[in-house]
């Protein structure tokens, strides 16, 4: 796949990067986040992983709650629910008066993720905790829509995802990794997933640098249309900074964005990420 410096892809605000890594949250203890994403390309990367036009462009917009809560010391909850989402398409018209742009827009609920972490080892230098995650269907997957529009797939995905984590304290950084395998449903093909980050405390300021894989298996028979919002048989390696503001002890703001070393089946535009967050 040819290298590229643009990217976009909506599930960089779902759960592919939790905010705990290894660690799960304390009992009574928890992390919530509300986000804002933005979305708009010209442009998609095809099957080969060339960077094509697209007539029209297409977006998609949506506000979302993440949230981790602790059950107990080992075990957590987790959510993400994207309550309003928007997909767009914009064209460009020509008449005799001039040029005017014109399309269609569908709003709706997304795809939400629901999820329960575990923490294997908890006490070791190398913390390592289980994730089991339900992707639940209910966006609208645009089966009744002539413009294809949607703000979700329309299958029921099952996770495993393997978080390892270090903290270097009294150095303030730590490194996390993780590997995952997702199953999909009606007809859309697996993937397997890896990811490493590093995290630093710089005072106030917490930089987060993220690297992101998605491998589809390509067992799927569903065809990939170029919208490339819900697309089967993507593919993705996404470098992506973070940058969080710890205002007070308890609340801060963040803001993110992704590139795209290289890609499959995908918008390719930058994909921003601003949110404000709470821990309890």
């Amino acid at each position: 796949m040819k290298k590229y410096s643009i990217f976009a892809i909506v599930l960089l605000v779902s759960i592919s990067s939790f905010a705990g890594g290894g660690w799960p949250q304390p009992k009574g203890r928890g992390y919530f986040k509300l986000s804002q994403s933005y979305l708009l390309s010209p442009k998609y990367f095809d099957g080969n992983g060339n960077i094509i036009d697209l007539t029209p462009s297409y977006g998609y917009f949506s506000t979302s709650l993440y949230a981790e809560y602790g059950f107990t010391d080992r075990l957590t909850g987790i959510i993400y629910m994207p309550f309003f989402a928007r997909a767009v398409k914009n064209e460009l018209q020509y008449n005799q008066s001039g040029i005017r742009q014109s399309g269609d827009a569908l709003n709706s609920f997304g795809d939400t993720d629901i999820a329960l972490k575990y923490g294997l080892i908890t006490n070791k230098p190398i913390v390592l905790s289980a994730t089991i995650l339900l992707g639940l269907p209910l966006g609208n997957n645009g089966s009744n829509n002539t413009s294809a529009l949607q703000t979700g797939d329309g299958e029921f995905n099952q996770m495993l995802r393997i978080d390892a984590s270090h903290s270097f304290y009294p150095k303030k950084f730590y490194v996390s990794v993780y590997g995952a395998f997702n199953n999909r449903t009606k007809g859309f093909s697996s993937e397997v997933r890896f990811g490493a980050e590093i995290g630093f405390t710089l005072n106030k300021f917490i930089p987060i640098l993220k690297v992101n894989t998605v491998n589809s298996l390509f067992n799927g028979d569903v065809t990939t249309t170029q919208n490339g919002i819900f697309s089967n048989n993507t593919e993705y390696i996404s470098p992506t900074l973070e940058l969080n503001y710890q205002a007070t002890e308890k609340f801060g703001v963040s803001a993110s964005m992704g590139t795209a070393l290289a890609a499959r089946n995908i918008l390719a535009s930058p994909n921003f990420i601003f949110g404000v967050y709470l821990k309890l």
